[in-house]
């Protein structure tokens, strides 16, 4: 069968390869076309767009790249009509993605549509849930709480558990790491997440180099993403911070705290055992009305599911240099949240499940098209 694949950033690219494999083996002559990056690339397939090139996020920096946006989704839009897939699976990206399933459904195309990872509609707008009741033939989640959200609907959703640890299980520490970045062995590392967007990255970078100085008994590392421009992060260097590119996982495991920006690398950090204080900054619009449409507590993921302060967020003006160096001493070694922060952690690990969701996704769907 031929499957049309859409992951619109870093982490769904990962996800969607694994989700691929999971095809596969129920369906070993599958063809896939996608919009991803290099995980999806190394399962094989056809590359239409790499998910650098639909990096945008936020009312503010969806507006100022309409046109770009339209442009895409057009060429979307047209790409499967000519391809005729049997199914369309999309992941997260929720604005595009869900431009798309309403294309398919208006159209009458005789394409089934899956949904992997929902998007956040329990988080604002959650009147969206009746439209994507009608307009996705499946929908996979990821935490066992929409389940009970989406039966307010009277929709039916599987919960396949979290992919996140498809990707941790299958991380090994690079027993080099030290040697390989030059870093010092017997000096405590402090890492800095910025997120993969080049506007995140814009935003936030300005706050870390203002809390480095802060740090002096620490080697302080930013988790930098290969797929952007090193140029990007050259005020941190300046500033004294050191680079690592693609390594996050590693830099993670060898870390004492962490700095993360609001996101997927959230979880990851909580489920990787490091301590962190979350962080985030966008466009003041953005900002404006996001407070006036959200309906939950947090934004950060592991407190989420949590459905309590796990672990602190400084959102907008409230990351600012004196708070985040406030709340950084409490959670290393020796401060005072530092102990509660990791048994919080134990419950999620609990509450997150196994590995195998992409997997169990993709064999899902094969036995969905086939009427199993």
């Amino acid at each position: 069968m031929k499957y049309y694949i859409i992951a619109g950033e870093k982490s769904g690219d990962l996800h969607a390869s694994n989700l691929m494999k999971g095809i596969l083996d129920k369906d070993p002559q599958a063809e896939f076309r996608f919009w991803g990056g290099d995980d999806m690339q190394k399962v094989g397939g056809t590359m239409v767009k790499h998910y650098k090139e639909l990096a945008f996020m936020g009312f503010w920096e969806v507006f100022m790249n309409i046109w770009t946006i339209r442009n895409l989704l057009n060429l979307c839009k047209k790409d499967i009509k000519e391809y005729a897939p049997d199914a369309v699976i999309l992941v997260d990206y929720a604005g595009f993605n869900m431009q798309i399933a309403s294309f398919i459904k208006k159209n009458n195309l005789p394409i089934k549509v899956f949904y992997y990872i929902s998007p956040k509609v329990w988080a604002w707008n959650q009147g969206r849930a009746k439209k994507i009741r009608k307009i996705i033939d499946k929908m996979f989640v990821i935490f066992p709480f929409e389940v009970d959200f989406y039966k307010k609907y009277d929709y039916e959703v599987e919960y396949v558990g979290n992919p996140i640890q498809d990707a941790l299980s299958d991380f090994s520490p690079n027993p080099v790491f030290f040697e390989m970045n030059k870093l010092q062995e017997n000096k405590p590392i402090l890492a800095f997440l910025a997120g993969s967007r080049v506007q995140e990255i814009k935003k936030i970078l300005p706050l870390y180099n203002q809390t480095f100085s802060n740090f002096k008994d620490y080697q302080c590392v930013i988790a930098g993403v290969s797929h952007l421009s090193p140029e990007i992060y050259q005020s941190a260097k300046e500033t004294g911070f050191q680079i690592i590119f693609d390594q996050t996982y590693n830099l993670l495991h060898h870390a004492k705290g962490a700095v993360v920006v609001s996101g997927t690398a959230t979880l990851e950090t909580a489920l990787l055992g490091v301590p962190q204080v979350i962080v985030y900054r966008t466009s003041a619009i953005t900002a404006w009305i996001v407070r006036r449409l959200i309906k939950i507590g947090f934004i950060g993921l592991v407190n989420l599911v949590m459905n309590k302060s796990v672990a602190k967020e400084l959102i907008q003006e409230d990351a600012n240099v004196e708070l985040l160096t406030q709340e950084l001493k409490k959670i290393l070694p020796n401060g005072e949240n530092h102990n509660q922060i990791l048994e919080d952690y134990a419950q999620l690990q609990k509450l997150i499940g196994e590995k195998g969701a992409s997997e169990l996704t993709g064999k899902r769907i094969v036995e969905v098209l086939k009427g199993k």
